[in-house]
């Protein structure tokens, strides 16, 4: 904790004696690369989304699931009419007259002015086709698919978290190096001001380094202003404080794994990778979905049963109809309307398995240049290591030239641009292989295992 307190600190001051800055009065934070994985996974909108998608699936899987339960409903009516003409059909007093008797209500019938019923009718099925148990079964794998889409989203999170703050990092470190060169270039102005004052060098030679000072000015005020930014966009993927400017741990970029062999890792990214496993289970619901869809050619069969109650004053009182049985219905216009269904969803099922065959070409393809780049990332350790041991040499010797006055001092400042050149790209390319890395575990499917663990 003492060594994070005054690392933070040594770089505050850093950014306090620089000119131009205006970072000094916003608050500082340590931030390692763990915690800010962490606070992207708890405070990501992509990943807000991909739950609210989880959510749906399951709920719909429910809904799908309801279909087995019975179906009960419910109406009634209370209507009022006027008075009837009543044409009865029927012979009177045991008559076998065939003719109509027309009976008005003011003529012995009884008066019918209302009338109400109340019915309650229920439903179980027991045969659909099957298409309520592969309705179930598409909705169920499209759950599994939604989840595992979501895993595949967090990987995205932390891949994206992790290139974020290897930005950061690298521009931080940009304005750490820039400010120890711009210390060089003030003792150096300084140097030239004296020997030009006392006759040793021309006014050019002065002049030129304060023109590579100014030049190193630019640089810092560019360098800081770009990690103002790259902090903001940092907090605004982990949910802090946008005036916060956050401090990175080199740490994080230090430890690299065993490169392998490309085809394990591609081995590994069958096994792994989420989105893949996804396709997969979307290919089950597609064909899930098909059989559902041929459940159509099928009657329907369900156990029915009802009440009814019905009341019209000074004609009838049913009070206690109950009704039970089974029910069958069948839609003949299936017959010619579902095979057009079927072809839709066998369509769908053709564009999922195009989909996983593109998805398996795709993987070759991310996991080989992934593989690749981490290989040619720590080459470039390498190379840039021994730049920056020639850099320094060179600038050593152009130093003790320009001393004896056997090079200019547009050579000496050359030399130091160089050696600064030279320190960036070395530390860039040690950060440059450990995201390499992490892109690779991210096409194989396993970056994600590194933070779960981890609190």
């Amino acid at each position: 904790m003492t060594h994070k307190l005054y690392k933070a600190g040594a770089l505050a001051a850093l950014l306090l004696a620089a000119p131009g800055t205006h970072i000094l009065a916003q608050k500082t934070q340590e931030l390692t690369l763990n915690e800010a994985v962490q606070l992207s996974l708890q405070n990501s909108k992509q990943l807000k989304m991909s739950k609210a998608k989880v959510d749906e699936a399951v709920a719909n899987t429910k809904d799908m699931w309801n279909n087995h339960l019975p179906d009960v409903k419910a109406s009634g009516a209370y209507l009022r009419v006027n008075n009837p003409t009543i044409n009865l059909k029927t012979s009177l007093g045991g008559s076998s007259s065939s003719s109509d008797t027309t009976k008005k209500s003011g003529g012995g019938m009884p008066k019918v002015n209302s009338a109400a019923y109340g019915m309650v009718t229920a439903s179980l099925p027991l045969f659909s086709g099957l298409r309520i148990k592969y309705g179930v079964e598409s909705a169920k794998f499209l759950e599994e698919a939604a989840k595992l889409n979501a895993e595949n989203d967090k990987e995205e999170v932390v891949a994206n978290t992790i290139e974020a703050y290897s930005n950061l990092y690298k521009a931080m470190r940009t304005v750490q190096l820039i400010q120890e060169d711009l210390k060089e270039q003030d003792r150096r102005v300084t140097d030239f001001t004296n020997l030009e004052a006392n006759g040793i060098i021309a006014r050019n030679d002065l002049l030129k380094a304060q023109l590579q000072k100014s030049n190193v000015e630019l640089s810092l005020l560019e360098a800081q202003s770009n990690y103002r930014i790259t902090s903001t966009n940092m907090d605004l993927m982990l949910g802090l404080s946008e005036e916060l400017m956050l401090v990175p741990d080199s740490t994080g970029f230090q430890l690299q794994g065993d490169a392998g062999s490309v085809a394990q890792w591609e081995e590994n990214a069958m096994k792994n990778r989420k989105d893949f496993q996804a396709l997969g289970y979307n290919e089950q619901a597609a064909q899930a979905g098909i059989k559902a869809t041929k459940g159509e050619y099928y009657p329907s069969v369900a156990i029915t049963g009802g009440y009814i109650g019905i009341d019209i004053p000074n004609i009838a009182n049913i009070p206690n109809a109950f009704n039970a049985g089974i029910g069958l219905q069948y839609n003949f216009g299936a017959l010619w309307k579902t095979g057009a269904k079927v072809d839709v969803a066998k369509a769908r099922l053709n564009q999922v398995q195009a989909s996983k065959s593109m998805m398996t070409d795709q993987l070759h393809l991310q996991v080989t240049q992934a593989y690749e780049n981490y290989l040619l990332s720590n080459k470039k350790i390498e190379v840039y290591n021994t730049a920056v041991e020639q850099a320094r040499e060179n600038y050593r010797i152009t130093k003790n030239k320009y001393t004896n006055s056997l090079v200019t001092t547009t050579d000496l400042l050359d030399a130091d641009v160089a050696q600064l050149q030279a320190i960036l790209n070395y530390s860039f390319a040690k950060v440059d292989a450990a995201v390499a890395y992490k892109k690779l575990q991210q096409a194989s499917g396993s970056l994600l295992a590194d933070y779960q663990t981890k609190k």
